[in-house]
């Protein structure tokens, strides 16, 4: 039995059925870390000594007949985002460098109570903020297919370990296409649900209104699996969502006939990649083999994307990041001299190069030290967005064309179920290419940032390679709690095709 080459719903039944053991599972991924992990440093931190007693308390259970959760034996990686009491929670910054959280977050416990196996936290852009993972504190992901080139971001650490067998399944968080986007550039599935359908207690905030939690994994069939476990609602979280979970691996099997897909005219204009074009029309083209219909369809306001998201996103960031100032937990500059300088009026103020006071020094060192130029950055623009005067002319005015671009979607959806497209203009990006031009990188999200800024749902999977062997990534989104769709549609392409299950040429 290969076990890399098994997927998350094959492990667990295999675990159950006693045809292997979750130890030798556990071992076998954590062996495949070991091997890995240093090329690609996809991982912050692995508990191997946790996981294997995790297992070993499983397999105990099962020989006993005692009842085991739906996730018994199956390794997951977590990204380094969520909290987790056993284990650092960094968010790849300096700030959190150490940090370990006296809880769990909600989806952690909930994968613990299932008896998933948590073999450890994966890297990231820091504070989630990057579409590349080049922002991380601790260096960059590479992506398995090519350690030239990047794996996408944020989640690109929990795309990257999936793709290298290092993990069968890895969460991930997804503000503006940070599970799909470098889901699409590793060549697997990654699930975007429903804003709320998940509980975000526990994440570490980047922007509340636009984070959401979901799987990262193989296939839609592995994806459903998982979205069993994680989704449902938490008191602790007022802004999850109380409508029951449906039971996602039981509703696959339906024929896609009548489904009624909208391509969007504009997706494929401008900076979108020849090769990556041809692999979504293909997809589109097997869609319609399998019995849905292709539709027109009109996003007017999509342009305004990226500006949109980029307002609203950065403002929500320098509200949430405005605790980390070296006072209560995180990093904590060194102790200078401050300096306090009188004013004509009897206030302080810092003179050049100077600090008022000891305690505004430790302030401002805390920070400057801890935090990574992509996030200060994003402070930055937020802060000067939600400043007086300026308010209005941006953060105001942003809100309102979030709101016309949520219309768009619900109008589209009048007339089809689900939209498709390109995950990303183009294939994996080489490392360090758009690292100096910020507003390149932005736009390697011009085709995700929607779904966050409308609340719905989306999914990407691979829907073929170019010619340099690299993946591409579809898109399909759908209105709010259509995951029980999404995750049907793409279950249906990937009986049809075998994108899914390629694998990059990686060491044993």
């Amino acid at each position: 039995m290969q076990l890399l080459e098994l997927s998350a719903v094959d492990l667990v039944t295999a675990i159950r059925q006693g045809d292997i053991t979750a130890v030798q599972v556990a071992e076998r991924f954590l062996d495949r870390i070991e091997k890995l992990n240093g090329p690609i440093n996809a991982f912050l931190n692995v508990d191997r000594e946790g996981a294997l007693s995790r297992a070993a308390d499983i397999d105990a259970r099962r020989k006993a007949g005692k009842p085991l959760g739906p996730l018994a034996g199956l390794p997951i990686a977590v990204k380094d985002a969520l909290c987790t009491a056993d284990q650092p929670t960094t968010c790849a910054s300096k700030m959190l460098a150490g940090f370990r959280p006296p809880y769990d977050a909600d989806v952690v416990s909930r994968l613990r109570q299932a008896d998933a196996v948590i073999v450890g936290k994966t890297n990231m852009d820091e504070f989630a903020m990057g579409g590349s993972n080049e922002n991380s504190a601790f260096g960059p992901v590479k992506n398995p297919w090519d350690f030239t080139r990047a794996p996408g971001g944020s989640s690109g650490g929990s795309a990257a370990c999936v793709a290298a067998d290092m993990a069968p399944v890895a969460i991930g968080s997804d503000t503006g296409g940070s599970i799909r986007q470098p889901a699409g550039l590793c060549g697997i599935t990654g699930l975007k649900p429903t804003y709320g359908r998940v509980s975000r207690r526990g994440l570490v905030a980047f922007a509340s209104s636009l984070d959401q939690i979901g799987p990262m994994t193989r296939s839609a069939a592995d994806a459903a699996l998982v979205m069993e476990t994680i989704a449902g609602h938490d008191r602790g979280d007022a802004t999850s969502l109380a409508d029951a979970v449906p039971r996602y691996t039981s509703m696959l099997e339906q024929p896609l006939t009548g489904l009624r897909i909208g391509r969007v005219a504009e997706h494929f204009g401008p900076g979108l990649d020849s090769e990556v074009a041809r692999g979504v029309e293909e997809a589109f083209a097997a869609f319609k083999a399998a019995g849905a219909t292709i539709h027109d369809v009109e996003l007017p306001h999509a342009k305004y994307g990226i500006t949109t998201y980029y307002l609203v996103a950065p403002c929500e960031a320098s509200s949430n990041l405005a605790r980390y100032d070296g006072a209560h937990y995180g990093h904590r500059a060194e102790p200078g001299r401050g300096h306090r300088a009188e004013t004509g009026r009897g206030h302080q103020a810092a003179s050049s190069g100077e600090f008022e006071s000891p305690l505004v020094e430790m302030y401002c060192r805390s920070r400057a030290e801890g935090f990574g130029p992509e996030v200060k950055r994003r402070i930055m623009l937020g802060t000067y967005a939600l400043s007086s005067g300026y308010y209005d002319a941006y953060y105001a005015k942003a809100l309102r064309v979030r709101r016309l671009i949520r219309q768009d979607y619900l109008d589209a959806f009048q007339s089809v179920d689900l939209i498709g497209g390109p995950v990303s203009p183009t294939a994996a990006f080489p490392l360090g290419e758009k690292t100096s031009d910020p507003l390149a990188m932005y736009l390697v999200d011009m085709y995700t940032v929607g779904t966050n800024l409308a609340g719905i749902g989306g999914i990407s999977f691979p829907c073929g390679f170019t010619k340099g062997g690299l993946p591409i990534g579809f898109q399909l989104q759908g209105p709010a709690l259509s995951e029980p769709l999404l995750l049907r549609a793409t279950d249906r392409y990937q009986q049809l095709t075998d994108w899914h299950r390629r694998r990059p040429k990686l060491p044993a």
